[in-house]
């Protein structure tokens, strides 16, 4: 399969659309075209001896749920680590593709994946997402018709100097049988106030005039992190083992909320695959269950009377490219092998 054509499907898959807006997400290295795709080879950490793997198994496309590039590269030399992994790319003719947070907030993504192991239970997203094809400038869309260029002109020039007005569009129009200028531009709530203000004083120069709300409709289960409620209370050593046997962990680490214990019995998760802090924050929830929290926000639920799960960054990411290896198997009708790494291991193990 061709990359561009892989590509667009992996982003057809799970929207880039839907990742944080700091991260770095897409198509990182792509070697010279054409490149074709005979092997998709999947990662939670592409490090230097997972690359090392997937030379060894021709891999043409490495998918690394966490992006090699992160930081922007000033130089691509053999000095560091992120460097020699581009080096050996470039020189292998390896591509490299990071969806990250666009899969944490995708429905059948990685989130919706862990809540898996916590048995029968209806979720939410915690933080919704938003759909992308909508102004982002500015909280309303206003819209109007003028009949007269020379006082136009005299409110556009008003209109530039006014913070948080961006023009949109000047378009002729035709109103009620009459050419006229149509007008369209975004301001914020607070420059929405003297848009209109100054509109009202020329009238009726200015006609037909809109005003739209320009907030996003949210996605239905798409979004950050997830509220799980279970189907049937159970205790919290119970779920313990659950999410132990899902994510195929001898142990994880532990916080018992004030005034519970073991045996306390649990209704409501909150959830966040990797680093959970600043999705979970605030959340009411019988337990939280995340990777890594730091040692104060832990405390804080805790204080809270919030049990709190930590299973380490990537032990709460990783089990999901099983489930992902079989998704886009099935998806691309076996057309590619997509195979998942077997060094891809947490940096952090109990000595």
């Amino acid at each position: 399969m061709d990359l561009k054509v892989l590509v667009s499907f992996l982003n057809d898959f799970a929207s880039l659309s839907l990742a944080e807006s700091w991260d770095n997400v897409g198509l990182l290295v792509e070697p010279s075209p054409p490149h074709v795709v005979n092997t998709l080879f999947l990662t939670n950490d592409l490090t230097e001896e997972v690359m090392e793997e997937a030379l060894q198994k021709k891999a043409d496309l490495v998918l690394s749920y966490h992006p090699p590039i992160f930081k922007p590269l000033k130089r691509i030399t053999w000095q560091t680590w992120k460097e020699r992994l581009v080096i050996r790319a470039l020189e292998n003719r390896v591509g490299i593709y990071s969806p990250h947070t666009a899969y944490d907030a995708a429905p059948h993504g990685v989130n919706t994946w862990l809540a898996k192991g916590l048995g029968a239970c209806t979720t939410v997203p915690l933080h919704s997402s938003a759909t992308s094809n909508y102004p982002t400038k500015g909280g309303h869309r206003i819209e109007f018709s003028s009949h007269s260029a020379e006082n136009l002109e005299t409110v556009l020039s008003r209109l530039r100097e006014t913070p948080g007005v961006s023009l949109v569009a000047t378009l002729p129009a035709r109103v009620d049988g009459e050419e006229q200028t149509r007008v369209s531009l975004n301001c914020t709530q607070h420059a929405l106030l003297q848009v209109v203000a100054l509109l009202s004083q020329n009238t009726p120069l200015y006609e037909k005039t809109e005003i739209m709300s320009l907030q996003k409709p949210l996605l239905a289960d798409t979004g950050m992190g997830r509220l799980c409620t279970l189907k049937e209370s159970v205790a919290v050593s119970v779920l313990i083992e659950r999410m132990k046997s899902h994510l195929r962990l001898p142990h994880v680490r532990l916080a018992i909320g004030a005034g519970k214990s073991l045996e306390s019995e649990v209704k409501v998760v909150a959830l966040c695959a990797g680093s959970g802090t600043s999705v979970l924050q605030g959340t009411e929830a019988d337990l939280y269950l995340t990777g890594e929290m730091s040692h104060h926000d832990v405390l804080d639920a805790v204080a809270k009377g919030i049990t709190v799960i930590l299973c380490e960054h990537s032990n709460s990411e990783r089990g999901f490219l099983l489930e992902l290896q079989m998704l886009l198997a099935t998806h691309l009708e076996n057309k590619i092998q997509v195979i998942v790494s077997e060094r891809d291991r947490d940096p952090l193990q109990v000595a």
